[in-house]
């Protein structure tokens, strides 16, 4: 999430950096002023040994203002890499200063530029706010990693590109008078969501739909899909300020966790309208869906040399396009009609005539009205395993012509009297990278020449050129500043570019640009929203009058009586919950009590009010009662003259005696030596307290003349033995001390407001029977009691069970609870895993055996407090696996081509070679004098052979994989001569105008012998592959050093390459093999700690 930083107070020096500010201002001949931006490197040297918590970049100049980064080394309190972009003279700048930019942050890779990662945002910077970021940039582990690429030589790159956009003061900025619409409010991450709605909103013709599904008064919004969404609809077309979507999601079924999970935007359509087209079935509106979005293609196979032909009619509500390798919307849909043949090993199986040569492709036979693409930004990279965002240019129409050469998308039986010539409705834009980034939509919602931005809260006018050109992607060229120094043109990719596009038939226009006013929306709907509105403004009202009014709050006996031992069981009462007035200030206190009077049915002369009290120890008591004097005040005097800690309102207990018909009287005269004391009565049978009442008591009483009295209150025979004890206060800990009942009031401290609780007398053998035997410990229980939710690492998304403990439990307690709840006999084998408040999921290191004294150490997180940890059940007790060492190692058979991974668990203080041994019993091998070896493998290369001595306590198979094999014969007799390479694979990629190497597939040694050729190694290596020879016959063969390929021919010396030792390491050199990568993707990724993907959108209700 992106939080502002704080704790900006100290000042480091900057650091070396490496500055290019590109800063260009120049105004195209258009409407829409280009706005300045520059890009800024700064290289941070020695940066593991960075010790300061956070530090600053040299100071650099975008749009006339001063900026730097900030950057915390070791993380902002988590174990991420912290960065911001942080106004460098925010201390200097005048009184209600602020500025708006969007920008970028980058950690470059510095072994593959592609792997850089890239964050972008944009914010309103102030006096409040003069940093904004991401506290959980890139996980430390992968930064500190130096096989990773981010860190080398011990130098980090970072760097920053930052637009400044003039606009209008962002606050005051009001979207509806500027535009006429307004926009969504985001709520967490789901401004993927907002731009889906508005784009849907302003399909007219679904929102009469939408608002013709029928609801009723009694629904409610966040119970029911159809009526949050008519309610959304309804509040965007009325409404002056941005709308909140809270009540759609709630409707959704999602906990607030889901709505910052970002899913797709597709998957969040597809379900959104399946859900729809469900409610609208048996309705006037149903078959909208169909209506306006369903088209149909046709699947056909047709055989070429005999006459049989398969069709499948497919319907679809939008269509998937590829971006890759196309270059605008009509390249795409060639594509998507393409004939494939199928011929050779991949004949078609016709059912009379056995295999045949056949083309198979995909033809449309109708389109919808409307025409929803979605472009494939976003795809599964194999190699790499895991996603990549295209940034490729792609270009689409305003006017999409479908019919075009004579008709080739459509299939022989497509209607031709449909003319499919379409209008560009809506551009949908992702900015960023694949990880996250920000959603937002072009509209134009009368299909008129004028576009819109819908950026959340945000409606801004546009031009045709920002909705369109600028969201094709691909490379931006900079102006340059000084065009006599280098005249390369400095080029960067555009990450935000159009991922949804919402075309409109020509012919269909008029039907769904139609007229959407108030008779479509049902009448009850009306009132609803009408009277929200109302509540929302005499909200306002109150607001805005607020200083003309005191908020007095009256507690009274009943409301102790109904909230002590059920809502609070500490002090007297919780004050939000009692009765409250709304008074003018300047009314007095006397005509108050009228209001009193009439209220509660108590006349002015038997109220007695008590001014309430904050005690140094934290609690709040009556403190006395008000003086005459003070009555015949105004209020908002009384206020003031009340308590200066809780001026905002005025608190007062209402003292009212009863008679024995249980009518009010006249309250007691009260003399400083009468006390008022309250009572709370413990039953540790049922372990209840309740309030009894209150009494006055003279000072110089005993708590023995009153007993009779708390017995009856209790219910109990006028001579029970009962033991008395003063409630002191229960923040930071509890204090409940006994009471001498043969001691005076005032020489146990009792004064005003004082709490007594008392119970029976228990004899000493039947307090065994009860958990919580006297006042002191059932309130001590109460005030640490924790109501833990449990749940398990491998589902760490659902609570499994909830148990009640205290937060003084100690390590042990807390696992035998766990244990017991599980069935489970030995306790040992439960290990727990605290809860991150920040990112909601799991903490990445387990608690270790008693490692930490009580449950309140587990749940908290620096300084937030958490309600959730996690367990595992162990197979074996925890102090003995604290003790060894896991890893995963996958072992490659010597003549199958198979991969198993096996997990091998030893002390910690074994070698490598303990780890083969130990893998030797578990293995298969070719024969039983095998020997093994274990190798470090990383992005396809092979990094290190482990020595047999190495321990394996610093060996980390968290990043990359571990590879087991056994030692070929060849390479245990090596002649002097020989020599031993690596052999990896490739293919190349072009980005960015650079050629990349990528390798990929399983990297190998080969044993080379002085004078052997390429035509003598290729043999070999095509029969340890086992490639057939009309693949091997299109693989190339180069030698790589430091990245870059030199081709080899059959007849070159291959050995004579390999003779230079000063390279940086063995992996640097290598014999490449160039083919294509189409073998089936492993069983296990290249490293274990996977990246789990997004989870689908869900809508449960």
């Amino acid at each position: 999430m992106l939080v502002p930083q704080s704790d900006l107070t100290d000042n480091h020096q900057p650091m070396e950096v490496v500055a290019q500010p590109e800063a260009a201002n120049t105004v195209e001949n258009q409407p829409v002023e280009d706005p300045p931006s520059s890009r800024f490197t700064w290289r941070i040297e020695n940066f593991s040994r960075l010790n300061a918590k956070k530090h600053y970049s040299e100071v650099f100049v975008v749009g006339g203002y001063k900026w730097r980064i900030l950057l915390f080394p070791k993380g902002n309190n988590v174990d991420h890499l912290s960065m911001y972009l942080d106004v460098a003279d925010s201390a200097s700048l005048p009184y209600g200063w602020s500025r708006y930019a969007q920008f970028s942050l980058a950690v470059v890779n510095q072994i593959h530029n592609k792997y850089s990662i890239r964050k972008d945002t944009q914010h309103q910077f102030n006096a409040r706010e003069s940093d904004w970021g991401f506290t959980s940039f890139m996980p430390l582990g992968e930064l500190y990693d130096p096989c990773r690429g981010y860190l080398v030589n011990d130098t980090l790159i970072v760097e920053a590109e930052v637009v400044v956009r003039r606009i209008v003061d962002y606050w005051t900025y009001d979207s509806k008078k500027e535009t006429g619409y307004v926009g969504l409010k985001n709520q967490g991450a789901t401004c993927y969501m907002n731009s889906l709605l508005q784009t849907l909103y302003h399909i007219p013709y679904f929102r009469k739909a939408v608002y013709h599904m029928p609801t009723t008064e009694n629904d409610m919004p966040s119970g029911s899909i159809p009526l949050a969404l008519q309610s959304l609809f309804y509040k965007l077309q009325y409404s002056d300020s941005s709308v909140a979507t809270k009540e759609l999601t709630k409707s959704f079924g999602w906990d607030t966790h889901d709505s910052f999970m970002q899913h797709d935007v597709q998957e969040l359509n597809r379900v959104l309208c399946e859900k729809l087209e469900d409610k609208m079935k048996g309705t006037v509106v149903e078959g909208t869906i169909q209506q306006l979005f369903e088209g149909h293609h046709m699947n056909y196979i047709e055989c070429i040399n005999v006459d049989y032909k398969s069709t499948r009619k497919e319907s679809f509500y939008d269509l998937q396009l590829d971006v890759k390798g196309c270059h605008d919307v009509y390249a795409s849909f060639d594509k998507y009609v393409e004939v494939e043949r199928l011929e050779g090993d991949n004949k078609y199986h016709a059912e009379q005539y056995g295999l045949q040569d056949a083309k198979k492709g995909v033809l449309f036979i109708d389109f919808p009205p409307v025409l929803q693409l979605q472009l494939k930004r976003f795809e599964y990279d194999f190699m790499r395993d895991t996603m990549v965002k295209i940034n490729d240019r792609y270009e689409f129409p305003l006017q999409l012509d479908l019919d075009r050469d004579g008709g080739k998308y459509l299939s022989p039986d497509a209607d031709r009297r449909v003319r499919n010539l379409y209008t560009l409705h809506s551009v949908l834009v992702h900015s960023g990278g694949v990880h996250g980034g920000h959603y937002y939509a072009f509209i134009r919602p009368t299909l008129s020449d004028q576009w819109y931005k819908f950026d959340d809260e945000r409606v801004t006018k546009e031009d045709m050129k920002r909705a369109l050109e600028e969201q094709y992607g691909g490379e931006e060229e900079l102006p340059q500043t000084n065009p006599g120094f280098n005249n390369t043109p400095f080029k960067f990719t555009k990450y935000s570019n159009a991922y949804m596009l919402v075309y409109i038939r020509e012919s269909d226009k008029d039907k769904i640009i139609c007229n959407v006013d108030e008779k479509d929306i049902a009448e009850h709907l009306r009132e609803r929203l009408k009277k929200e509105q109302e509540e929302k403004e005499h909200k306002k009202k109150e607001k805005a009058e607020a200083h003309l009014y005191t908020i007095i709050k009256v507690a009274r006996d009943d409301d102790l009586a109904g909230q002590i031992g059920k809502d609070i069981y500490f002090d007297l009462v919780d004050h939000d919950k009692v009765r409250s007035f709304r008074i003018q200030k300047q009314i007095t206190f006397n005509v108050f009590k009228e209001e009193i009077a009439k209220e509660f049915g108590i006349p002015v002369q038997f109220q007695r009010f008590w001014l309430w009290a904050k005690r140094q120890n934290h609690t709040y008591r009556p403190n006395r009662p008000l003086t005459p004097l003070e009555e015949t005040q105004s209020v908002g005097t009384l206020r003031e003259v009340s308590n200066k800690v809780h001026n905002a309102e005025l608190r007062l207990f209402l003292e009212v005696e009863l008679g024995l018909d249980l009518r009010p009287i006249a309250p007691p005269d009260k003399t400083k030596e009468d006390i008022l004391l309250f009572f709370k009565h413990y039953n540790p049978e049922k372990e209840e307290l309740r309030f009894v009442g209150r009494l006055f008591v003279k000072s110089t009483g005993k708590p023995i003349e009153i007993l009779s009295k708390l017995n009856k209150m209790a219910g109990y025979a006028p001579d029970e033995e009962i033991n008395l004890y003063e409630e002191i206060k229960f923040e930071p800990s509890v204090m409940c001390e006994p009471i001498d009942k043969k001691i005076t009031f005032r020489a146990s401290q009792l004064e005003d407001g004082d709490i007594v609780c008392f119970q029976k007398s228990l004899p000493v053998e039947s307090t065994e029977q009860f958990r919580y035997p006297d006042v002191p410990s059932f309130l001590e229980y109460v005030h640490n009691r924790q109501i833990v939710h449990f749940r398990s690492l491998e589902k760490p998304k659902e609570d499994d069970f909830c148990l009640e403990m205290s937060r003084l439990y100690t390590y042990d307690d807390v696992v035998e609870r766990v244990a017991q709840k599980l069935g489970l006999n030995d306790p040992s084998k439960i290990r727990l895993t605290s809860h991150n408040c920040y990112s909601q999921q799991p903490k990445p290191q387990p608690i270790k055996y008693r490692g930490v004294d009580h449950l309140s150490d587990m749940l908290v997180h620096y300084n937030q407090t958490s309600d959730i940890l996690y367990y595992e059940v162990l197979d074996i007790p925890l102090p003995e696996l604290q003790g060894l060492k896991t890893l995963k190692v996958a072992f490659h058979h010597a003549t199958k081509d198979e991969v198993v991974i096996h997990t091998i668990r030893l002390p910690k203080q074994s070698t490598v070679g303990d780890v083969i041994n130990d893998l030797k019993t578990k293995v298969e091998l070719s024969h039983p004098d095998a020997e093994l070896r274990l190798l470090e493998v990383f992005y396809h290369k092979i990094y290190k052979i482990f020595p047999p001595s190495e321990k394996i306590e610093n060996i980390n198979d968290q990043y990359w994989t571990l590879r087991a094999e056994e030692i070929p014969e060849e390479e245990k007799n090596l002649g002097p001569n020989d020599r031993l390479i690596h052999v990896y694979h490739f293919t190349k990629e072009t980005a960015q105008n650079q050629m990349q190497i990528l390798n990929f597939g399983e990297p190998f040694f080969l044993v080379i012998h002085e004078g052997e050729t390429l035509a003598e190694i290729k043999v070999r290596i095509q029969k340890k592959l086992q490639v057939p020879d009309e693949d091997f016959a299109k693989w190339k063969f180069a030698f790589l050093s430091l990245g870059r390929p030199e081709y080899l021919q059959d007849s070159d010396i291959v050995s004579s390459r390999f003779q230079r030792r000063d390279v940086y390491g063995a992996w640097e050199q290598y014999l490449g093999l160039e083919h294509s990568d189409n073998a089936p993707k492993r069983a296990y990724a290249a490293n274990q700690n996977r990246h789990t993907f997004e989870k689908p959108v869900k809508i449960y209700n």
